[in-house]
């Protein structure tokens, strides 16, 4: 049998988007995943459908797999023609026994690869506001081992070298052994005012932050309870993070937050959030997919001639609207002497791309205001298309009914349950790692319910957020309390609610 081939891959210090590009592309490749507790979850949906996902969960007191479990996994892999992205928090080489597995692989003959990853010794503090080196403060920096192999006979660590230094330490995996390392220290000399900063879970939204000095600082961690995993960084640097901080600053900070807008859909909102300094998790709820009966659509696509206005009321029924018209070898010339009506500015611009002139937007984005805005507009006895999802309200083609408009309510898409992973989506609000989940549709509200089995239990302290009131209503029908309802009902008003629900 061929031999496979391993990728030792760095994942960085915690936030997913700091993994390199080459190490996205070799989760997305990989036959088999191997992952430790310190790479990002999200980082798991890059790969594959079909991808073995294997967790050697690796933490200084608690080991899923022993080292050389995971050695002989790597190599029992390869043999067996995989090939195996073994993903490591960090940097596989700085203090990620990258080294040891490396070995192994050469030793049973296995091609591997190291795809360096941005380590935490330098990411944590910048995240935190302290750079590691300053022209004015140090011009080096130490990167020491907080947890020594414990079968050594005497450490290999200069502890008078370290404290006579006036670059800056950065100990990794050194919380266990804080009051050592700090006794170590001053022992050797190292004033006891020091400055001292601890950084827990750094770049991710539980990150938090403890400054104190060299001889108080196990004292501060006990009292504090900062724990595992953290980094420690002694030096004059560390009076920078008062003036230099940023991440903990922005609105959104500390905020992890769901997405359940169809996947071809949800950048703009997750964008938006993590430029705030949120954390997007995307779980699609919905897919787009054709109407159940397309002959009525046909129908109406065969006879455009004999309509005097054309409604949409959403992105996806434009995109829906468009690709059948093509299918039907039509185009937008076949629209020629209609009326456009677009419910909201997203929908308005989706019609402008296909070089059409929207006659009418209402003020609200919603059903209700189309028929008010129209009143005066539409003629009696003209005929309106309306060009919308399968599952919508009867609201509105019964409201231009009503004022004497012959309607054609025709179902150019339908709303399907999307493809999130559901145990996944369950286990995050178990553990009660989400804060706030985002409603951009009824159909989002419905198929989120029916991925976590209907247990609104689990929502129990997660903030809801809605993009208007019809969504809010279905919200309230499925025994949902919504705590913040955009005022525009677009995506940017959905981003202006979920800052106004994060105000300290």
């Amino acid at each position: 049998m061929t031999k496979g081939y391993v990728y030792l891959v760095g994942a960085g210090p915690g936030d997913p988007k700091l993994i390199t590009v080459k190490g996205s592309e070799c989760i997305a490749k990989a036959d088999v995943l191997v992952y430790d507790r310190l790479a990002s979850r999200r980082l798991l949906t890059l790969a594959r459908p079909d991808c073995e996902l294997i967790y050697v969960g690796k933490s200084p007191d608690r080991h899923t797999l022993r080292q050389e479990e995971i050695n002989q996994l790597l190599v029992d892999k390869g043999l067996e023609g995989k090939l195996v992205t073994r993903l490591k928090g960090g940097d596989p080489f700085v203090f990620g026994r990258g080294g040891e597995e490396a070995e192994a692989l050469l030793k049973a003959g296995i091609q591997f690869e190291v795809v360096p990853g941005i380590t935490s010794a330098i990411a944590v503090p910048a995240y935190a506001g302290i750079p590691v080196t300053h022209r004015d403060l140090t011009t080096s920096f130490a990167v020491i081992t907080g947890h020594e192999d414990p079968t050594k006979n005497e450490t290999t660590i200069h502890w008078d070298h370290l404290a006579r230094s006036h670059g800056t330490l950065v100990f990794l995996m050194g919380m266990q052994n804080l009051p050592l390392i700090a006794q170590k220290l001053l022992e050797n000399g190292k004033k006891p005012t020091t400055p001292v900063a601890i950084i827990q879970w750094g770049t991710r939204p539980e990150q938090r932050t403890l400054v104190g000095q060299l001889d108080t600082i196990a004292t501060d961690v006990k009292e504090q309870g900062f724990t595992n995993p953290a980094i420690i960084i002694v030096g004059e640097v560390v009076s920078l993070r008062e003036k230099l901080q940023w991440f903990e600053k922005k609105p959104l900070f500390g905020q992890r937050i769901i997405v359940t807008r169809a996947r071809h859909q949800a950048s703009e909102l997750s964008q938006a959030i993590e430029s705030l300094g949120g954390e997007a998790w995307e779980f699609p709820t919905i897919e787009i997919a054709p109407p159940t009966d397309k002959s009525y659509l046909i129908k109406a696509l065969n006879n455009l001639k004999g309509f005097q206005w054309l409604i949409f009321t959403s992105v996806n029924g434009v995109e829906a609207f468009f690709t059948e018209l093509k299918l039907q070898e039509r185009d937008v010339r076949d629209l020629v002497g209609l009326e456009i009506v677009a419910i909201g500015p997203a929908t308005q611009a989706a019609l402008e791309k296909k070089g059409l002139r929207v006659s009418f937007v209402p003020e609200e984005f919603r059903a209700e205001k189309i028929v008010e805005g129209l009143t005066n507009r539409v003629l009696f006895g003209q005929r309106v298309l309306l060009a919308r999802a399968e599952e919508a309200r009867d609201i509105l083609p019964e409201s231009l009914k009503a004022m004497g408009v012959d309607v054609w309510d025709v179902p150019v898409y339908k709303t399907v349950i999307g493809g999130a992973n559901r145990e996944e989506l369950k286990s995050l609000l178990r553990e009660k790692a989400i804060h706030s989940v985002t409603f951009t549709s009824s159909s989002t509200v419905r198929n989120f319910l029916t991925l976590i089995d209907g247990d609104v239990s689990l929502l129990d302290k997660v903030a809801l957020y809605s993009i208007g009131p019809i969504t809010s209503a279905t919200a309230r029908e499925c025994g949902l309390t919504i705590f913040k309802e955009a005022v525009q009902y677009t995506i940017s008003g959905l981003v202006a609610a979920l800052l106004e629900g994060n105000k300290p």
